[in-house]
Formats: structure tokens, C-alpha cells, sequence
């Protein structure tokens, strides 16, 4: 990402406590040096996301998060501000939502029918809501569905059906990964199992259980390997440790990606576009952080951008150190 030099508009770099007033704004300039990124640790950190009731319905999350970058920063006018935000939003979240590489088909019937998701209570949980869509019944009671389309308003709802798929889906990350690692007290224990209370029965009587597609070697390896480098704004770990909704909604889409054939570029891809929907005050600003160091969104290595660095809760704690965007929130935790 460093490589990138291309001139362009840039979002002027607010930082607290730094400017007198708002009238001198455009001819004061930022010359301080970005603090470093503290190194993060190897070990897997215990989220404290591990409680029996959790919230189990997550819609778009507010959270920000950390990023590196030398790249000196630039000034704009005030008077630009508000279209360079409405640029930068329709952008890394497109109003016209994004077609994944993936097919649900009849995933929706097969997990219900396995009682991974129990009918009557996601009806019931959504019936408070307005009830559900056409478009998103659909994918829960119909077969042959297209490619998965995201959107602002449905990344909720996908949320969830992703959700139900990484718990239920056979995969050695669940048996043999951190989430069994005996110094945690058992799988059972963390919000994105203890949390999900749409099943029939116990939620841990569908983990790990169910064959809804079968991974060959080199596909399990390609989900391993990139779980370990996607990161959630709301945690400090990585898929391989899907502790919360957030961690097991990404694995089970990273599982369906792989089971059709999707390549590794194409699966950060796809994990980076429905992050920031789930997340997307977090990858907003991190869309005006590129822009002020003169990087452009589109430019941005996904890779890199859902890495510890930028998408982690300790990430987002550093970026906070150094750069606000207006409107910028606090963010929370699962």
C-alpha cells in the first residue's frame, strides 16, 4: 500500500485538541509523525465476548479501528468535507449493495431442517421487527437462490443465516482450533455459540455437526489460512477464533467460498465488502485515513486492510491515537 502515490482529493485530518478553532482550520497543518502501531500479540486473546447471553441480533456495528501508513497528509477545505464523506460512503458502501461470489442455493432449507436455525423463533424474533422480506424469505425457505447479494439493510439478516452456517458446518477449526482450547472451559462458553438461541435444542448439540458441503484438503487449508488474517473491529481476534457472531457468521462464509471454488483474492475481497457492512462507521473511517495519506479506497490490498493492523479492536484503539474523522465513534464490544 505504500507504493501507491496517486494524487487525489484527500479528507483533512482532524485531530483533538490540536486545532485552536475552526476558522484557521484550512492554513494549520498536521506535522506531527504517525505513532507506530504497537505490536500485537501472538497469542489469542480471550474476547470478553465470552458470556452465555449475548445479543442475538447484530445489525451494522459502530466501531473504528487501527492503521499504518507514512504517507505525509494533506489539507483540504471545509467546504469540501461533507461531498468527500458521501463520495467515501457510496464507495465502501455501495447504496446499490454488492453481489458476492457465492450461491446459497438451498442452504437456508438444509439448516433449517437440521434445526440449526429454528423456524418459529427466527420468525418470532423477526416479527418484532417488521417481520422478514420477501427477498430474505427467500433465501431461508427457498431453493436455487443466485449469487448472495449484501446491502445496508439485509447485512443483518445475513448476518444471522452466515451465523447459523460457520456453528453448524463440520470444520476442524471449531473441533480442533482456540474455541476448544481447554483453558477457556469449553466451546460452549463464548457468545457465538452460547448466543445463538434460534436453534432447536442446545445450540453445541448443531456445532461442528452437520455436512452441508464437504471441503477438499487444499480448500480447508486455503479457509485456514485465511481466517487466521481476517480480523473484526469488535474483538481482538481472528476468524480462526470465532468467539463472537461476527467471528462465526465470517467463518461460514469463508467455508462456502471455498466449497465453490472462490480464489484467495477474491475471498478478502468479498470478507472486506460484507466487514464494512456489518462495520461501517469502522471502514469508513478508515476510508478517510487512507484518503488523508493520498490513498484512494479502491487502491487499498484488501488483504491488508482486514488484517490486525487495521480491522482489530487493538488496531482501532491506535488509529484513535492519531487520526478523528468527524462524526467518528467510540465503538464498542459483542
Amino acid at each position: 500500500m505504500k507504493n501507491y502515490r496517486k494524487k487525489a482529493a484527500v479528507f483533512y485530518c482532524i485531530i483533538k485538541n490540536k486545532l485552536k478553532n475552526m476558522e484557521n482550520e484550512t492554513e494549520n497543518k498536521i506535522t506531527e509523525d504517525s505513532p507506530k502501531v504497537q505490536p500485537v500479540k501472538k497469542d489469542y486473546i480471550l474476547s470478553v465476548s465470552i458470556l452465555i447471553s449475548a445479543v442475538i441480533f447484530v445489525g451494522a456495528w459502530v466501531y473504528t479501528t487501527g492503521l499504518k501508513s507514512d504517507a505525509p497528509r494533506k489539507e483540504m477545505t471545509a467546504a469540501n468535507l461533507n461531498d468527500l464523506a458521501l463520495t467515501l460512503e457510496e464507495k465502501v458502501l455501495p447504496s446499490e449493495g454488492v453481489v458476492l461470489p457465492v450461491r446459497w442455493g438451498d442452504l437456508g432449507i438444509k439448516l433449517a431442517s437440521a434445526g440449526v436455525i429454528d423456524q418459529q423463533k427466527f420468525d418470532s424474533m423477526y416479527a418484532s421487527r417488521g417481520g422478514i422480506s420477501e427477498t430474505n424469505r427467500r433465501l431461508l425457505e427457498k431453493a436455487g437462490n443466485g449469487n448472495i447479494k449484501i446491502t445496508s439493510e439485509n447485512s443483518g439478516f445475513l448476518l444471522n443465516l452466515f451465523w447459523a452456517l460457520g456453528l453448524g458446518a463440520k470444520n476442524d477449526i471449531l473441533e480442533n482450533g482456540p474455541m476448544n482450547d481447554p483453558r477457556y472451559g469449553g466451546a460452549g462458553n463464548f457468545a457465538s455459540t452460547g448466543g445463538w438461541t434460534l436453534a432447536q435444542g442446545d445450540a453445541m448439540s448443531h456445532y461442528s455437526q452437520h455436512h452441508f458441503f464437504v471441503l477438499t484438503p487444499e480448500q480447508q487449508q486455503l479457509v485456514e489460512q485465511v481466517s487466521k488474517n481476517i480480523y473484526r473491529p469488535c474483538c481482538g481476534n481472528s476468524t480462526h477464533f470465532p468467539d463472537c457472531n461476527h467471528g462465526m457468521a465470517m467463518l461460514g462464509l469463508l467455508e462456502l467460498m471455498a466449497s465453490q471454488g472462490v480464489r484467495e483474492e477474491a475471498m478478502y475481497k468479498a470478507a472486506l465488502q460484507v466487514n464494512a457492512y456489518w462495520f461501517p462507521d469502522t471502514y469508513l473511517t478508515i476510508a478517510q485515513y487512507l484518503a488523508s495519506s493520498g490513498v484512494e479506497w479502491e487502491q487499498a490490498d484488501p488483504k491488508e486492510l482486514l488484517g490486525v493492523d487495521y480491522s482489530s479492536g487493538s488496531g482501532y484503539q491506535q488509529i484513535l491515537k492519531k487520526f478523528t474523522a468527524p462524526g467518528q465513534k467510540s465503538g464498542g464490544s459483542c
